[in-house]
């Protein structure tokens, strides 16, 4: 009999309410589970930040019970929004630099960097977000107010894109350019004899490699403050395209401390560092860390005027923009990482930047196969070379917001008929079938609201166009979704382990404050994210 006791109490206690534990279940909600069959759940139950089950309130509550359930009121449940393309180290950065997004005119520039220099005294003076195009005078400007301004402290002003800067002299001074000379993919733009201060392309980075990197405090605040800002919008995996190994490994050690929960795909620039660094250790693959493509860069943007054409600008007849490298370099570095199996991923912006570098993947990948080489962008393709991506199952990686964003002038540059092979995303996704969404953030927003109705409604965030952009490529809401979870998934090699809520997968979910597969206009834009889980952990809450 005491032998009997001990096995009972036992008994009780691993099956006393006969019901296997799970740590959270969110019920009474509308979980698009975003599966093959888009089915909708009432309920979800995670385990060991893994989802146990998805199925219908009575099923689920019936069959588990949890340390934490959560009644969801009827909102609507989605796969945690992975961004296809961004830049998170990049956005971090600019966190900490004067933000000149939306300002319009070069005097407003110059009053928000005077400002931001208050408050900021030392060192170099930057920031990000300035776009001509947003001006009444779209010319470029030039530097000699920042000459006035700050004779003595360099500053460096970089446009919305990341193509083009302006540089004062004493930013110029520090990269020892006292004139112009030419380089392959950039100009160092003169006028009158005399330097103008702006720089297109990898001009850039002749000045920008002399402001000083981030030391380990600051790199810690540039990561955490991203984080902090994506996971309020719903973001819970970011491609960030184009870092260097050292800032990898920086990363990895804030991901082993569990300081940074983030989980990133990253791709490494096109940098011989990073082929020697990563060819070495070979691919990289945790729970939140993914590093096994490398970030090439075909062209420049459309509105600095850098994007490789086949014909010239229709605004301005004596440039077609330029490739950044010789193509003999885009063909060595595609067989260079085909060889060792790693995934290449090129920036590809006007139709012959495009053109190029597709017919240089297909030479490489020789027709159909399951390497799921990228271009990022496909911003400006011929009519005739759309079928190349079809042909050797090449995924173009798009942006919608860049299509309401550039909406506005891209005939000017592109004319009538060029246009419209430009943000063609329908037309891009019925190549493989499916399509990734991202944002390319912070050269746009990081609300993946705003990439869910510029793919549906082809409208910028005041619903302009009334009739919307170039309407015979906007996407469906289901491609939409799917573009932003699953798809965007899988041009990460990612989607058996998250892109849908499945059991087995990570419990990255997000609850939103209304139904964007039901809702329109500013419903859509002024969603607001009520709670963000990441693998099963709640990392944002509205307050």
């Amino acid at each position: 009999m005491k032998r009997i006791l001990p096995l009972f109490a036992l008994l009780v206690i691993l099956f006393g309410c006969g019901k296997p534990q799970a740590d959270l279940i969110i019920y009474n909600a509308k979980i698009y589970t975003v599966n093959a069959q888009f089915d909708i759940a009432e309920a979800m139950a995670v385990k060991d930040g893994k989802i146990l089950s998805v199925g219908s309130n009575a099923d689920v509550r019936e069959k588990f019970g949890a340390k934490d359930e959560v009644d969801a009121n009827g909102k609507a449940v989605y796969p945690g929004f992975i961004d296809a393309h961004a830049h998170f180290y990049g956005y971090g950065e600019s966190l900490q630099s004067a933000d000149l997004r939306g300002t319009t005119s070069w005097e407003d520039v110059l009053k928000r960097i005077t400002e931001f220099a208050k408050t900021h005294p030392d060192g170099w003076l930057t920031g990000r977000g300035w776009d001509q195009n947003d001006w009444d005078n779209k010319q470029f400007p030039s530097k000699e107010k920042l000459d006035e301004l700050f004779p003595n402290r360099p500053v460096l002003l970089e446009r919305i894109d990341g193509h083009a800067s302006i540089a004062n002299q004493s930013a110029l001074n520090a990269a020892g350019i006292t004139k112009s000379f030419t380089l392959t993919g950039g100009d160092i733009v003169e006028k009158d004899g005399k330097l103008t201060g702006l720089l297109i392309d990898n001009a850039v980075e002749l000045v920008s490699n002399k402001v000083p990197s981030a030391d380990e405090k600051k790199a810690t605040k540039i990561l955490l403050d991203a984080q902090k800002n994506c996971f309020a919008v719903g973001l819970t995996t970011i491609d960030d395209c184009g870092l260097d190994f050292e800032a990898v490994e920086f990363i990895e050690k804030m991901q082993s401390d569990k300081s940074l929960k983030m989980r990133l795909y990253v791709m490494l620039s096109d940098a011989e560092k990073n082929f020697d660094y990563l060819f070495k250790r070979g691919a990289i693959k945790t729970d939140r860390l993914n590093v096994r493509a490398f970030k090439v860069y075909a062209d420049g943007a459309l509105g600095s005027r850098g994007a490789c054409l086949l014909h010239p600008y229709s605004d301005m007849s004596n440039k077609s923009g330029f490739l950044l490298s010789d193509i003999k370099h885009f063909e060595e570095v595609a067989d260079k990482i085909n060889a060792h199996d790693f995934q290449m991923c090129t920036h590809a912006i006007g139709d012959s930047a495009n053109r190029s570098i597709l017919n240089i993947y297909d030479k490489v990948l020789k027709g159909k196969n399951d390497k799921r080489w990228r271009i990022e962008h496909a911003q400006v393709v011929a009519q005739s070379d759309f079928g190349l991506f079809g042909k050797s199952s090449v995924v173009p990686s798009v942006q919608p917001t860049h299509a309401t964003s550039d909406m506005y002038w891209a005939a000017d540059r592109l004319g009538n008929e060029r246009v419209k092979g430009a943000y063609a995303y329908k037309q891009l996704m019925d190549q493989n079938g499916w399509i990734p969404l991202g944002t390319d953030f912070p050269v746009e927003q990081i609300n993946p609201m705003l990439t869910f109705y510029a793919a549906t409604a082809r409208k910028d965030s005041k619903e302009f166009p009334k009739d919307g952009f170039q309407m015979e490529n906007a996407l469906t809401p289901e491609q939409a979704l799917r573009g932003m979870t699953i798809w965007a998934a899988k041009a990460n090699f990612e989607e058996k382990e998250k892109g849908s809520l499945e059991v087995g997968k990570f419990a990255d979910f997000v609850i939103l404050d209304s139904d964007i597969m039901k809702a329109t206009g500013q419903q859509i834009l002024n969603n607001k994210v009520l709670k963000t889980y990441l693998n099963g952990e709640k990392v944002y809450e509205q307050k």
